[in-house]
């Protein structure tokens, strides 16, 4: 433990003592670099106090939120600064090196150049902003991707059927329920004839939805609103006084989802019937790559359904669809997941998408089809860790069947 804080102890020093270099080359005012230690060494004291502080027993995120609030605006910037410094260090190595082939005199290291600082400093501060703005405005930016989908065997009553998927709320992690009133609002302005509601509901404790029953129970739907339990869901991730009092925790979020009116399917499935003919909805509990919990049971879930029936799959974890739904004899033409959150940064344009989960989940945002089968990761409604979203919105998905 003492070795690798010695080495983070010596990291951080090395990364702050490179980005000196470039702040320096823009002033040489003794006061503002005075200043610039003062402020550094004050953030890593406050960043040090509160990681020796934190507990997993701990029910409030705020300390969570500020801690990787710190790390995204002020530490993981100067990296761009880093890359920038390197490259100028990189420039005036071959000009010395060329400066002394080509002369017999003794050659000065050149001086970096003050541009570059200034793209490197530049540079780290609207990444900074972009954090920022995301902790203030992105995680609020819901928006509604409207998917139309073909499922095979699909009876002639659910043509144009219209199915709402949310997903990650992490209820935890908002603090003014208030805020969110406009995405409900937004749910509610599709006129959805089913939500489905793929997990991950809370952060850990399932008090932390208590405050946004109200809330979530105004979603409307014409035929029923369904859940399923997502890998923080379970309590996994936090220290409990008793193994009782963690058993407790699900059916109590059972419960609250109830009240919100949200059915919750473990390792079962439901029938939507119009004029006699039949949709199926499946819901799995997790199922991940280790650690990941794998309570998941598809053969459970799918216990007879027909497998040449229309059926719309519910699983939290987007790996689940490789590992087990594309090929299992239960044929579930589409499956529905969350989990990734597209990392709440990247890039996501209409023909480029881009963020660095896409290395743990190839499949992490969108559409796919293999197999004949398809896979829809949602983007995730909520927040957790970095208490923002850069790049990647919040989603609501509307899917159109056909």
């Amino acid at each position: 433990m003492q070795k690798n804080i010695l080495i983070i102890t010596g990291i951080v020093f090395l990364l702050e003592f490179y980005v000196y270099q470039a702040f320096k080359t823009l002033t040489s005012n003794t006061w503002l670099r005075i200043g610039f230690w003062v402020v550094t060494v004050s953030v890593y004291a406050y960043l040090v106090f509160e990681v020796l502080n934190l507990r997993r027993s701990d029910r409030d995120q705020h300390k969570i939120q500020i801690f990787a609030s710190i790390f995204v605006i002020f530490i993981l910037p100067k990296l761009l600064i880093v890359i920038v410094l390197l490259i100028d260090d990189f420039i005036r190595l071959v000009g010395y090196g060329i400066n002394s082939v080509q002369s017999s005199n003794t050659t000065h290291f050149p001086e970096r150049r003050k541009f570059l600082s200034v793209i490197g400093l530049g540079s780290a501060a609207l990444l900074s902003y972009a954090f920022i703005d995301g902790i203030i405005f992105g995680k609020y930016r819901h928006n509604v991707r409207k998917v139309k989908i073909k499922i095979a065997n699909l009876p002639a009553s659910f043509k144009g059927y219209k199915v709402i998927q949310i997903s990650d709320v992490h209820s935890g992690s908002f603090f003014h329920t208030e805020k969110l009133q406009q995405a409900i609002d937004l749910i509610n302005e599709q006129n959805a004839d089913l939500v489905l509601f793929t997990g991950d509901m809370v952060n850990n404790f399932a008090e932390e939805f208590e405050p946004f029953v109200p809330l979530f129970k105004t979603i409307k739907s014409k035929d029923g609103k369904f859940a399923i339990l997502g890998n923080h869901d379970y309590g996994d991730y936090a220290d409990w006084p008793s193994p009782e009092a963690k058993a407790q925790n699900i059916p109590k979020l059972i419960q609250l989802e109830k009240e919100a009116s949200f059915e919750m399917l473990r390792n079962e499935h439901r029938i939507i019937e119009k004029n006699g003919e039949k949709l199926y909805i499946l819901g799995v509990e997790n199922w991940g790559i280790k650690p990941f919990p794998q309570y998941g049971d598809l053969d459970k879930a799918s216990a007879g359904v027909p497998p040449e029936s229309a059926k719309i799959l519910m699983s939290h974890d987007p790996t689940h669809f490789d590992y087990k739904v594309k090929m299992h004899p239960s044929n579930v033409q589409l499956t529905l997941s969350g989990h990734t959150h597209g990392m709440q940064f990247g890039i996501d344009l209409k023909n480029f998408k881009w963020s660095p989960v896409k290395f743990k989940y190839p499949k992490w945002a969108d559409l796919y089809e293999s197999e004949g089968k398809h896979l829809y990761v949602n983007r995730g409604f909520g927040i957790i860790g970095y208490p923002g979203r850069v790049g990647i919105n919040p989603e609501i998905t509307l899917f159109e069947l056909s």
